[in-house]
């Protein structure tokens, strides 16, 4: 699941644009749809993935960095805690996402008085054979962007992750938050020309997005990533940065064993994503705000004082000793 929550978010990109390639190596870039066995075994899992953010960004400017966190979630099968002003194409990014992969993708408009049944489903009576059925609600798909997650009632919202307001508990649900943040100048005049030349974000199909991946990639890449090697150092220091957390005088909640599972298991997934079977300490810190930002706690003196979550989990990161 994506949850979009809409709150105002930063300008800072949530993890570096990955070095992978964008194609495989010597083949041009599919004009239209592609067959996902031939592709596969071309190319293997990692460039059909690398391939989804080729074709997202047909719809989707300057966005690479979000496109790789959705991707490392998917690996790690995690949900994704979206966050972005409105108007920076979230809803039109999971939409292209979900074309690129070749899966089924949803969007539940939260309202308040949307109630658990029309997320979950629900039991009709039918009267034809006096027995209830079960009719499926949107949460029965491949990806599901709960749109505007915070407006939405407490009771709705459990049916999911969350309450509202989302306390610490449900936040740890969540593998990853990342900011959507507002496109740079050149980006911006970018998505203004393809508008004008006639693009039309309710119409994927004019953009000539392909499907480049599919169930079939994804579970191979989870298999793959799980192999990935985290030595000793490496586990060492992610701990270390859990701990650090836990003790910050910024701070009155730390991560949990939860949190440092998750960064070990995102980190995993981005070290795999580069072509590596093992993990590095960059590859932790490029994983380590998104992994960990809604999962830690300010002290509200420190909050007035106008520090962010990202702010202190960079000032740890450059306490933390690294491993050599």
């Amino acid at each position: 699941m994506i949850a979009d929550d809409p709150a105002a978010a930063g300008q800072a990109h949530d993890a570096p644009a990955a070095p992978w390639p964008t194609q495989p190596t010597g083949a041009a870039p599919p004009a239209g749809p592609v067959g996902l066995a031939g592709l596969a075994g071309a190319a293997g899992p990692r460039a059909a993935l690398a391939l989804v953010r080729t074709e997202v960004a047909k719809a989707v400017v300057g966005q690479d960095a979000v496109v790789s966190g959705l991707l490392i979630a998917l690996i790690c099968e995690g949900h994704v805690l979206l966050e972005g002003v409105p108007g920076v194409a979230k809803t039109l990014l999971v939409r292209t996402l979900a074309s690129a992969l070749s899966l089924e993708g949803k969007r539940l408009q939260f309202t308040p008085d949307l109630m658990p049944g029309d997320v979950t489903g629900s039991l009709i009576y039918d009267a034809r054979t006096a027995q209830f059925e079960f009719r499926q609600g949107p949460v029965f798909t491949n990806l599901l962007l709960a749109d505007e997650i915070n407006r939405t009632p407490p009771k709705t919202q459990a049916a999911l992750l969350g309450t509202y307001p989302l306390p610490e508990a449900q936040l740890d649900r969540f593998l990853l938050k990342l900011t959507v943040p507002l496109p740079e100048r050149a980006d911006e005049i970018s998505i203004l020309e393809r508008h004008a030349a006639g693009f039309d974000p309710r119409d994927l199909s004019s953009a000539g997005i392909a499907r480049v991946a599919g169930r079939a990639e994804l579970a191979q890449a989870r298999d793959e990533a799980a192999k990935v090697h985290v030595s000793g150092e490496v586990t060492g220091y992610i701990v270390d940065i859990c701990r650090a957390t836990r003790i910050s005088p910024s701070l009155r909640l730390g991560i949990s064993p939860r949190g440092a599972t998750a960064l070990m298991a995102t980190s995993r997934a981005w070290a795999w994503l580069s072509g590596r079977d093992y993990v590095t300490p960059d590859d932790v810190k490029a994983l380590a705000r998104p992994t960990l930002r809604h999962r830690i706690q300010l002290r509200p003196e420190v909050e007035l004082d106008g520090a962010t979550a990202d702010g202190v989990l960079a000032g740890l990161l450059g306490a933390v000793p690294v491993p050599r």
